[in-house]
């Protein structure tokens, strides 16, 4: 069953309208209970599931947080996930203390590498961070077609990407590999138009203030790292 537009349009008006001062209490109760039709319906139209290749980018800070958050929910479902870092060169400490549980066994749960040597200021080495973000494709890619991974986390590849470090040809070739029911989630700023157009699902952190710029405040615990 295709999605009704339509459906979501409604489902927009009612919610602006639902926040008009001056609704009675019935006139309220009337729209919420075709909010919720409507939202049933919703539901109702959208039954089957895919894999989706998703793709967080953008100025604002959150992309590898936010994509961490749907790691974390795979391994509550007991699923298998790898993560493979482009840019930087070790998992940050907290980070590590949280998931490192799913990191051991014979088989374990959460695979993690971390394939960079850091930013381009800090390496001031192209060739070798040429060669360090093939070596970390090569692994993704490994992870990427194996269907016993229910999601891989491509951590800053976009900035791989964006630094030509990576060809954007290559990793679409290597995305239609995917099983069909995996998920792969791609992030870093500057996402190219083709990553964009072929994704399922894109979202786009907008910088809107940052302390560190702002204000002078340094990289916290608990926040930055």
């Amino acid at each position: 069953m295709e999605p009704n537009l339509s459906t979501d349009q409604e489902a927009i008006a009612l919610n602006e309208e639902a926040t008009v001062t001056g609704l009675s209490t019935e006139q309220y109760q009337r729209k919420m209970q075709r909010r919720k039709e409507v939202q049933e319906q919703r539901l109702a139209e959208r039954s089957h599931q895919k894999g989706l290749i998703i793709v967080n980018t953008g100025t604002g800070k959150g992309k590898t947080t936010a994509a961490l958050g749907m790691v974390l929910r795979s391994l509550g479902h007991g699923y298998r996930v790898a993560i493979v870092q482009f840019i930087k060169g070790a998992w940050e400490p907290a980070e590590k203390t949280v998931f490192e549980p799913w990191t051991t066994g014979d088989t374990p749960l959460l695979e993690f590498h971390a394939m960079g040597e850091g930013f381009t200021w800090e390496t001031q080495d192209r060739d070798r961070d040429i060669q360090k973000a093939q070596e970390a494709w090569q692994k993704a890619l490994s992870f990427i077609v194996n269907p016993e991974f229910n999601l891989v986390l491509l951590d800053e590849v976009n900035i791989a990407l964006k630094l030509g470090y990576l060809q954007i040809e290559e990793i679409l070739a290597g995305l239609e590999q995917k099983p069909a029911e995996s998920h792969v989630i791609l992030t870093g700023r500057g996402a190219p138009a083709a990553l964009i157009e072929r994704a399922d699902l894109v979202t786009e952190m907008t910088l809107v203030k940052h302390p560190f710029r702002e204000q002078g405040v340094k990289a916290q615990a608990g926040i930055e790292f």
